[in-house]
This record gives C-alpha cells, sequence and structure tokens, in this order.
C-alpha cells in the first residue's frame, strides 16, 4: 500500500453496545495537517465483512484498505453474528455504525455526505441492505437518532439478495436446509419464515432513493450463486436505479486484490475524491 500522509489507525472504537456486547470498529483515515486542522474531509468507505453470518472478522479488511491510496477513508465493522443474535440484529448494527461514524465525523475528518458501503459474501448482503433502505426509516436502534444511516453508493461482492431464490441451481449448499447460514441468521427454516425472510432480502427495498450500486460476482461461484447478483442488478435496473453488474470467469466464491481497481474506480466516481 502507498504511504499516505497523515495516515492514522484508529482501532477497537465501540459504536454500539448491547446487554452482552461491546461492537467494534476499526478506522483508518487521514488526520488534516497541523497547518490545516480544519482541512478538506475525506470521503468513508465502511467494509462489512464475510463469513456466513456466523463467522468471520472485521480485521479482514485488506480489499478495503485499498482505497486509502486514493484518499478515501476506511471504516471496518463488526456485527453480532447468528448465534449472537438472529436477523435484524445484523442490519441494526451495520446502521448504528453508520450513525456513529456520522456523529463522530468531523473527529475523524470524515466528510459525512459521502459514505460508502462495501461488503463480500454475507457483508455483500449487508452493504446491499443498508444501500436499498437508504432514505428510508428502519432499524434505527441505537444511540445518535439524529444522524442518518444512509450511504451514497454501495459495492457489492457476491452477497446474497434473495434467500428463496439461492437454490434455483445446485450448489455446495442447501440454503433451505435447518442448518444452512441463511436459516441460522433467519432463525429457522426459510421456507417456514416467509414474512422474516422478505424482511431480509435487500431486494425487498428497492426505492428512487437507493444508491449507485456496483455488484461483481464470479462466475464459478457454488457457494452463491451468481443469480443473486443477476436477480438484484434487474431489479435496481427495472427501478432506474445506477447499477453496474461484472460477472467474472474463472472465479468461485472469492476475488483477488486485482479486482480491487474497479471498486476503486467506482467509489471515486461517486464519492468524488478525498
Amino acid at each position: 500500500m502507498a504511504i499516505i500522509k497523515n495516515f492514522q489507525i484508529t482501532k477497537n472504537l465501540v459504536y454500539k453496545r448491547t446487554t452482552s456486547l461491546s461492537l467494534e470498529l476499526d478506522l483508518y483515515w487521514i488526520k488534516p495537517p497541523d497547518t490545516n486542522p480544519k482541512g478538506q474531509s475525506v470521503p468513508l468507505v465502511i467494509w462489512i465483512h464475510g463469513g456466513g453470518w456466523r463467522e468471520g472478522s472485521r480485521k479482514d479488511c485488506h480489499h478495503a484498505l485499498s482505497l486509502i491510496e486514493i484518499g478515501f477513508a476506511v471504516a471496518s465493522i463488526s456485527y453480532r453474528l447468528s448465534h449472537q443474535a438472529t436477523y435484524p440484529a445484523q442490519i441494526e448494527d451495520c446502521r448504528a455504525a453508520v450513525r456513529w461514524l456520522r456523529a463522530n465525523g468531523e473527529y475523524y475528518n470524515l466528510d459525512t455526505s459521502r459514505f460508502g458501503a462495501w461488503g463480500v459474501s454475507a457483508g455483500g448482503h449487508l452493504a446491499a441492505l443498508l444501500g436499498t433502505t437508504s432514505g428510508q426509516d428502519r432499524w434505527q436502534v441505537g444511540d445518535h437518532p439524529d444522524q442518518s444511516s444512509d450511504v451514497q453508493a454501495v459495492c457489492d461482492w457476491f452477497g446474497p439478495t434473495d434467500f428463496f431464490r439461492m437454490n434455483d441451481i445446485t450448489g455446495t449448499i442447501d440454503h433451505e436446509s435447518a442448518d444452512s447460514p441463511e436459516s441460522m441468521l433467519i432463525g429457522g427454516p426459510i421456507r417456514r419464515h416467509r414474512a422474516k425472510v422478505i424482511a431480509a432480502n435487500p431486494i425487498t427495498y428497492i426505492s428512487n432513493t437507493t444508491p449507485p450500486f456496483l455488484i461483481m460476482h464470479g462466475q464459478d461461484d457454488k457457494t452463491v450463486l451468481p443469480n443473486q447478483s443477476e436477480l438484484l442488478h434487474k431489479a435496481l435496473k427495472r427501478a432506474g436505479i445506477n447499477s453496474e453488474l461484472i460477472l467474472l470467469n474463472n472465479f468461485g466464491h472469492g476475488f483477488s486484490s486485482e479486482q480491487t481497481e474497479v471498486v476503486k474506480s467506482f467509489f471515486n466516481e461517486h464519492l468524488g475524491k478525498g
């Protein structure tokens, strides 16, 4: 990673407390020079890790840190996993993190009008939910209710978007089994909890306030099938939302650092240079 002047790392910032947990984020930010302490603030991208909603760590954020090279700040957040709480706890946490970052934006030199979300797999699902519910008053649980939970651009890397369509083609997981990641997230087999599944599907909430999307998926992904990204992209386009879908040959459930270049261009276009 290129050396960025005044680059700072502040870890283990508590953005929300539950009865049993302190939820934390790590912030990679750019401090303004001492000669201009109120210098130009920078855009922020919030990274949401994957792991089937039941594992994973905010420490796994190397892809997102490439954004620092173009003058962006990055926040990598933790959220409650499915063995700690079922849905909608996860999106409540993500939205609480957005509000905390806005409330503390001035201190960390963040431009609170230019927030993006980028997630991978389960994190892609949550990033997509942040996007499709932007402009809507949902899941405002926690501190800083005066702050917006909206994001202005979303990158979704192979996230589930319509749980009922995940078994359309046979893959490596039976997504409708009682022990599937989706069923564990919901709190029971997805076919027995239709209303809760509909409430968890990002496609449900698409509206004219949904921000631009970049959606990327490996054609050979057998864990989350590419149809999940295709369904989201088509739904966004039908609603008149700016959406780009990139399907990559010879990639499965994961990407290399080369794929971050198009993501950097996307966020630079929609959030502006830092």
